[in-house]
């Protein structure tokens, strides 16, 4: 009975990741060829790039966004095996097919620049968080700045991608001759940057998922978790009450969409390991919600208890 419900229930994760690659798929195709392409807008990433290709020969924008992603993906199976890499293989492919194939029905829309911004923005974040959420990518700036991460630790992966769509948008302000584009496209990235924040995340940035690893293979964990993931991962010192024995137990703050990628990662190197996940109501610091945000917070909580004690 176990091997048939352990089969089943892998079908229907492969049913979700599916589910989520077509519809991240034609999302992202509508955000691209009913608001940004029409518009000259290029918003970043490989899809911006093959945006300008196709303003200046009229090459498919899906099937040159693929192209690029090609060397991309053979460096991830390079340095990341074939398992971490096979879903953003998928995605990107289902997006690629979507992006062309909509672009024969789908009628631009040639209006305000600022609403076909705003509105590729919102599609575009919504598409993301969709294959985000299966632990995929669609290829291009993402898996770029998460390979080059495993290389220059000292700058996180968000301004390494900040950095690689930065010069892509000022390029398009040279490959449109209009300062304007580049604009537009920066408003883009803010607004599917907000919006997948929101979907994936919550409204509230500072909660999360706290995990608790025991492993005979802590440092290799460790290390994959900090390269990865992108996350801290702090040695807490144990001992165990029936053996006796001294220990370590890997502590790691994440993201609630993030930790089935630290599960995986801790299955794949020992499949034995002890894992215990717990929810972090509040979490401040890098990556979550800053200190000061929640110091601001307080002081106006603090005031409005006072002006309310004042009323009555």
């Amino acid at each position: 009975m176990p091997p048939v419900l352990n089969k089943k229930g892998k079908t229907i994760e492969i049913l979700k990741d599916f589910t989520a690659y077509v519809s991240g798929g034609i999302l992202l195709a509508l955000s691209i060829c009913m608001f940004t392409a029409p518009n000259c807008i290029a918003p970043g990433g490989v899809s911006g790039i093959s945006t300008m290709i196709n303003y200046i020969t009229g090459f498919p924008i899906g099937t040159m966004s693929l192209i690029l992603n090609i060397p991309i993906l053979i460096w991830a199976f390079a340095e990341l095996g074939f398992r971490e890499v096979v879903k953003s293989l998928i995605a990107t492919v289902v997006s690629s097919v979507s992006i062309d194939l909509f672009s024969l029905i789908v009628h631009p829309y040639k209006g305000s620049p600022m609403l076909a911004a705003i509105f590729g923005g919102v599609l575009q974040g919504m598409a993301l968080a969709l294959v985000f959420m299966r632990s995929a990518t669609t290829g291009g700036t993402d898996l770029i700045a998460r390979l080059l991460g495993r290389h220059v630790r000292f700058v996180s992966i968000g301004k390494l991608m900040l950095c690689v769509d930065g010069l892509i948008v000022a390029v398009s302000a040279v490959v449109y001759h209009n300062i304007e584009n580049a604009l537009y496209a920066i408003i883009t990235i803010f607004v599917c940057s907000r919006l997948t924040d929101a979907i994936l995340y919550g409204t509230d940035i500072g909660t999360g998922k706290m995990l608790f690893i025991i492993s005979q293979k802590n440092d290799e964990i460790a290390e994959q978790i900090l390269t990865d993931v992108d996350r801290g991962v702090t040695i807490l010192k144990s001992r165990g009450a029936y053996s006796g024995k001294d220990g370590e137990v890997l502590l790691c703050a994440v993201r609630k969409f993030e930790v089935f990628k630290v599960k995986d990662l801790v299955k794949s190197i020992d499949p034995e390991a002890f894992l215990i996940v717990g929810e972090a109501g509040e979490i401040t610091g890098e990556g979550f919600r800053s200190v000061t945000d929640v110091s601001d917070q307080s002081h106006i909580k603090l005031k409005r208890k006072k002006k309310g004690k004042q009323s009555t």
